[in-house]
């Protein structure tokens, strides 16, 4: 199929929310996505510029692909579960590839008592929760940043267990007393923040039954399976039974979990930013990223702020660089980006500067990808002197805002000299300090 073939079927597709597939000629599965808006997002991919701003991988992976294929559903919330589940069961190769598969999110269910619900990574999940002290896992989410706000809606319409500890009620006689269970001490149980907040049905202060946690572990279950039909009818069910057990509070909190999940979209979990946002550049935050190292010893990235033509120091960041290898400073920015998205609370720039040209930029790109979102990006390239030579990206972007663009690069390298040189004396204290001491 060509390009224009490609774009005729993504302007069929619906504007509403679902999970993409690109297939070769074969048929095999090759990329899974979700999408807010299916026509949207798929219609991306075949943009002019699609070679310049999204790196290698994914042309490639288009130019092998012979058809896309789509299944929408009522929701974002149930596109990033689905999403999940086919990944996990199709293991498409583009998606592993795109994205190291250790850095993919999970949704676990501890085995105990009272089951937590834990989002791990990937690369902690085996050390942290072993097979045999999990009661399920749900994944891999590519999205981390999504999925915490996924987390935030279902814990909401079922309040759970996550790191409190589990209240002992000394009277033997479940359910437990509404009022709250007593410690081994004899002492009333303390309840934790989320207790306060709603979000933790009591666990800690042993208002809630063993039979009654499995129960709401089921509902949790059946939504992650993508079984909404049967989870829907299930508390149909128990609402039923609690009205005509006279249980009719009991009854009332099933009937607003059964609205919550029929009007999900109402209340979506995925804030309007992450839809692959359009730049206003009414707004003009830039966020410029620099790495720093010495013979790769202290490595450490950080990220600065410009607004307007100021520099907003209290809005820069620190990171010291955890998993690329010595001297590694785009694998050290891949590292910095994504740390960075993982803070939802922080406001989105409406353009990226980096230090360096078509690598460092592919590689920004390659993460802006995986968390669905577009962003402009510029290159800053420099002389042997490390003195601005050229300025790459959008000429459109670029022009009228160098002095900006500047600014935030200028004010990286700087912010990462210093604190490179302070993290590398630090280290090098350490290490004379801890060297045995010849008399």
């Amino acid at each position: 199929m060509t390009i224009e073939d490609f774009k005729k079927i993504s302007d069929s597709m619906p504007d509403a929310p679902g999970v993409y597939f690109f297939l070769n000629p074969e048929k095999q599965v090759l990329y899974i996505g979700k999408a807010t808006s299916l026509r949207d997002r798929v219609r991306s991919y075949f943009a002019n510029d699609l070679i310049s701003t999204r790196g290698p991988l994914l042309v490639e992976m288009l130019l092998k692909a012979s058809k896309v294929a789509i299944e929408q559903t009522d929701s974002v919330l149930e596109a990033l579960i689905l999403e999940a589940n086919l990944i996990r069961s199709h293991q498409p190769s583009y998606n592993t590839q795109l994205k190291d598969d250790k850095s993919f999110n999970y949704v676990v269910l501890t085995k105990e008592d009272f089951p937590r619900v834990l989002v791990v990574r990937g690369r902690n999940l085996e050390e942290e929760y072993p097979e045999d002290e999990r009661l399920y896992i749900f994944g891999p989410f590519p999205h981390g940043l999504q999925l915490r706000e996924a987390m935030k809606l279902i814990r909401k319409i079922f309040p759970y267990r996550d790191t409190c500890t589990p209240c002992v009620n000394t009277e033997d006689r479940p359910p437990y007393s509404r009022s709250g269970g007593r410690s081994s001490g004899g002492k009333p149980c303390k309840a934790c923040f989320n207790r306060h907040l709603g979000l933790c049905p009591g666990v800690c202060t042993g208002e809630i039954s063993k039979e009654e946690y499995r129960r709401v572990m089921r509902h949790i279950v059946l939504l992650f399976q993508g079984k909404k039909k049967e989870l829907l009818k299930t508390l149909e069910r128990e609402m039923k039974h609690a009205a005509k057990e006279e249980k009719f509070e009991e009854a009332k909190r099933l009937r607003g979990q059964l609205f919550a999940l029929n009007h999900i979209q109402d209340i979506s979990l995925i804030k309007e930013e992450y839809r692959r946002p359009k730049i206003s550049f009414g707004v003009s935050r830039i966020e410029a990223y620099d790495m720093a190292h010495l013979r790769g010893e202290a490595n450490v990235g950080v990220m600065t702020v410009v607004e307007d033509g100021v520099a907003m120091k209290q809005e820069y960041r620190k990171f010291r660089i955890r998993k690329a290898g010595p001297g590694d400073d785009v694998g050290g920015l891949r590292e910095v980006l994504s740390r960075r998205l993982e803070h939802e609370e922080w406001p989105l720039p409406r353009l990226i500067v980096v230090d360096g040209s078509t690598a460092q930029m592919n590689a920004a790109q390659a993460i802006l990808d995986q968390y669905g979102m577009t962003i402009p990006i510029v290159g800053v390239v420099k002389d042997e002197k490390h003195r601005p030579r050229d300025i790459r990206g959008d000429r459109d972007l670029i022009n009228g805002r160098e002095r900006d663009i500047l600014l935030a690069n200028a004010e990286a390298h700087r912010f990462a000299i210093n604190y490179h040189r302070r993290t590398h004396r630090a280290s090098r204290r350490v290490k004379i300090e801890s060297e045995p001491t010849i008399r």
